[in-house]
């Protein structure tokens, strides 16, 4: 295309447009009918010049201008409750529903290696002799030391707050960094699980693996999940960036980045409630069944959100992106 003979031809278009959006609401109806018909066609142009002959400084105007008329064409919509109900009873769950094959092979996978840990710390005391001083791991596990303690090691509101605050930074990093090929999403997983199973091959060795699951199980089932997805999730958006499928890497990963910054204010929802039952119900004087069983609980009806209402959701075509009405417009990636 030559890119002279376009500008050439096209500009009085363009310049119109431009003139029609500077009068803002001052158009008659036919000057209004006018407006739509010349955004459709600056919207097509653009897609022409991104495909054929990108100019930085054309697309650029062209970008400003389809923009600007897709706003004054659609007008503006202010968010309420009314959106806040729609994204939590479906957006969400939808979101978490769809990236069900990437979250579920990662906890799967996660908790087979946090086993196998601490199989392996449990089994071989001259490993545990490198993660700390006999006297140190003594502490750690005895009746009352540390490991028992810390859930009740500041009061129940602040320690809440603590817990809610450091899942929901590292399920949003999983989030934003997995656009980064991957990497970081599998380190921040690799830690936590390594953690776990330093604390499973440890207990086991003192004998009190029994003690160390019910303080785990009554918010780590809940806690877990939501690590896995928004890793999952975060998996998912690398694996965009490597192979974007039949959409652009741009419209995929724009796609796809949306529903993950939503689905992090979720998963934020979903650790708060994981980080009250930490704080209140895990150093509780409740026997274990009755703590284990809330766990239990609050891990069935979680799932129970994601598969019903977000399978519901998800046939019916949702994807947890934001309404079709505030994306921008998605263009032809080809002429």
């Amino acid at each position: 295309m030559d890119l002279d003979v376009f500008v050439t031809a096209h500009r009085a278009e363009w310049d119109r447009l431009d003139h029609l959006l500077r009068r803002g609401g001052h158009l008659t109806g036919a000057e209004a009918d006018e407006l739509v018909a010349l955004y459709q066609r600056t919207a097509t142009h653009l897609s022409l010049v991104q495909s054929s002959a990108p100019d930085p400084a054309l697309t650029g105007r062209l970008t400003q201008l389809v923009a600007r008329a897709r706003a004054t064409v659609t007008g503006t919509r202010r968010s309420g409750w009314r959106d806040v109900v729609t994204f939590l009873a479906a957006g969400f769950p939808a979101a978490v529903y769809r990236s069900r094959h990437w979250w579920i092979p990662t906890a799967v996978l996660s908790t087979l290696l946090a086993a196998v840990i601490g199989w392996w710390i449990g089994a071989h005391p001259e490993v545990q002799s490198t993660i700390a001083a006999p006297e140190e791991l003594r502490q750690l596990t005895k009746p009352g030391g540390d490991y028992e303690t810390y859930y009740s090691s500041h009061p129940a509101a602040s320690f809440a707050a603590q817990v809610w605050t450091n899942n929901a930074r590292a399920a949003a990093m999983c989030l934003a960094l997995g656009a980064f090929l991957c990497v970081p999403v599998i380190w921040i997983l690799f830690v936590n699980v390594l953690n776990l199973g330093v604390g499973i091959g440890l207990m086991a060795s003192a004998g009190r693996l029994d003690t160390f699951l019910g303080l785990i199980l009554p918010h780590g089932l809940l806690e877990l999940t939501a690590v896995f997805v928004a890793a999952g999730t975060g998996l998912r958006l690398g694996w965009t960036v490597i192979d974007p499928g039949p959409q652009s890497r741009r419209t995929a990963l724009a796609q796809r980045g949306r529903a993950a910054i939503g689905m992090a204010i979720g998963l934020a929802l979903v650790l708060f409630v994981s980080g009250v039952i930490e704080a209140f119900v895990t150093p509780s004087g409740l026997p274990t069944w009755a703590r284990i069983s809330i766990g239990v609980a609050a891990e069935l009806a979680f799932l129970a959100y994601v598969y019903v209402l977000g399978g519901r959701a998800a046939r019916a075509g949702d994807m947890g992106d934001v309404d079709e009405a505030d994306r921008s417009a998605e263009l032809p990636s080809a002429a």
